[in-house]
């Protein structure tokens, strides 16, 4: 047996007493898990309130956040110093939530007088959509959910099943348009919560957001963004000369050169924050790396699938791959970008890498350090996309002083900033207030989408991480050029 303590989030509404975490000290076998510490804790106490049914993963029911992150209590191994607190959704009691409202929004099946049985192929596309157990946990962090009328991912699972089962006479498109198909940000965090690793934006939400653009019911601003990709390449409008007119297609390094990236540019980089793409290849020349620009490159086609328009994406993937075919490594710098290339790209002739990646497999010149405090803002492509989390935080501490925030979704993703500006705006705010909390003097992120919106709900400075770490390197060279100064007399 096993002693150790938890805490545990006791609240009960009717009682107008603010929840509170409660330490319990509970003795469990080896390899306990959270709901066996939570029956230990009832013997002690048994006014706690809790959900559990089956305690072998099938049922949902037992859904908490343990150390704020979502799981079945009957399957997330118990540890000392464990926070247990319910779902980020109305608190019925204790870990209790109320879920009825949810539920009642997730489409049953509905026969039709003519139903058939799904064929083989059917039903083996359904089946990663059927795993589902209802616990609710993707609900509970979804951004989108938490700032308009979004049914949430679960119910979108089961509108696209619904879709493609022969036996529902329901027309399930129009039911998720009119449920807000739309407002969902694509930043998976869903994903990063299901115990059963659906990915819905991918499996679900896309696929219905495809056949929703075959039906005619794609949203004004993102066919003008389908356009603009058809028409010139790039998924925005230029608003500042375009990166691709103000470089060469091969820049050297300052010094001996230790590596060479072909730069897939990305869009927002090219024609609206062009100066950040110059601030990164500063950094890159510093370091030894030599940075070619194919100059054919267009857009990767991110804004496209995420819209489900999908009729010219095979025209972009294949631009792009003969473009950076003869180059071993391409190298991203807009998280969008990277989690396209890496995920919707199939047998790539090259390795891509995100700018973190590549600074941080090279290794850096150390650079001066600011005195200036900063926040970090996670771009979900890059958190949840490429699983990249550590890198720019290793960097951002060499340079300045790092207070966190929770990571979360801004807003800009999924064409929601294009196509509903009101949903994007919300979550804007709610990272206005995540930041103004955290102190700090500057946003650093590594996503031109994220620096781009973010910008626009906060009024202090929003960065790159190449762009801090070209100040700090800046100020190194001024430093080292003071000092090498003969005092004048």
């Amino acid at each position: 047996m096993t002693r150790m303590t938890v805490q545990v989030s006791r609240f009960e509404p009717d009682a107008g007493v603010s929840a509170r975490l409660v330490p319990y000290e509970v003795e469990v076998h080896e390899g306990a898990r959270v709901l066996h510490a939570l029956y230990a804790i009832h013997e002690q106490d048994p006014t706690l309130a809790y959900r559990y049914c089956c305690g072998s993963g099938q049922c949902g029911s037992c859904a908490v956040r343990v150390n704020g992150k979502p799981g079945l209590a009957c399957m997330t191994p118990v540890v000392d110093g464990d926070v247990i607190e319910p779902l980020d959704l109305p608190v019925v009691r204790d870990l209790v939530v109320d879920l009825v409202p949810r539920i009642e929004r997730i489409a049953a099946l509905i026969p039709g007088d003519r139903a058939e049985l799904p064929d083989r192929e059917t039903v083996d596309a359904m089946k990663d959509r059927c795993d589902c157990v209802e616990c609710g946990s993707c609900i509970s962090v979804c951004p989108a959910v938490a700032v308009s009328d979004f049914a949430g991912p679960t119910a979108m699972r089961q509108l696209e099943r619904l879709q493609v089962d022969p036996r529902d006479a329901e027309d399930r498109v129009v039911q998720a348009r009119d449920d807000g198909l739309f407002n969902c940000t694509s930043c998976h965090a869903c994903y990063e919560a299901c115990p059963k690793d659906i990915r819905i934006m991918g499996k679900a939400i896309e696929r219905l957001r495809a056949e929703a653009n075959r039906r005619g019911f794609t949203l004004p601003r993102h066919l003008e963004v389908s356009d603009l990709v058809r028409t010139t390449g790039r998924s925005v409008v230029r608003t500042e000369t375009p990166l691709f007119e103000r470089i060469d297609p091969v820049i050297e390094p300052y010094g001996p050169v230790r590596g060479e990236v072909a730069f897939f540019v990305g869009c927002m980089y090219s024609m609206r924050l062009p100066q950040t793409a110059l601030d990164a290849i500063e950094v890159l020349r510093r370091n030894g790396i030599r940075v070619v620009v194919p100059m054919e490159q267009v857009c990767c086609g991110s804004p496209l699938i995420r819209t489900g328009q999908l009729d010219q994406l095979p025209r972009v993937m294949t631009i792009n791959r003969k473009a950076f075919a003869p180059y071993p490594v391409v190298m991203t710098m807009c998280a969008g970008c990277g989690a396209t290339l890496k995920n919707d790209y199939e047998d790539l002739p090259f390795r891509v890498m995100d700018i973190n990646e590549v600074l941080t497999e090279f290794g850096i010149e150390p650079p001066a350090h600011l005195s200036v405090t900063v926040t970090y803002h996670d771009p979900c492509h890059l958190l949840r996309g490429q699983g990249i989390s550590e890198q720019p935080r290793a960097f951002i501490r060499q340079v300045a002083d790092l207070v966190e925030m929770p990571a979360r979704c801004c807003g800009s993703g999924g064409g929601v900033k294009s196509g509903k500006p009101e949903v994007a705006a919300a979550l804007g705010e709610l990272r206005r207030e995540a930041i103004a909390a955290t102190g700090a003097e500057q946003v650093v992120t590594s996503c031109p989408f994220c620096e781009f919106h973010i910008a626009g709900h906060t009024d202090l400075p929003v960065r790159n991480i190449t762009s801090l770490l070209l100040e700090a390197y800046r100020k190194k060279d001024e430093k080292e050029a003071a000092a090498s100064t003969p005092p004048s007399n």
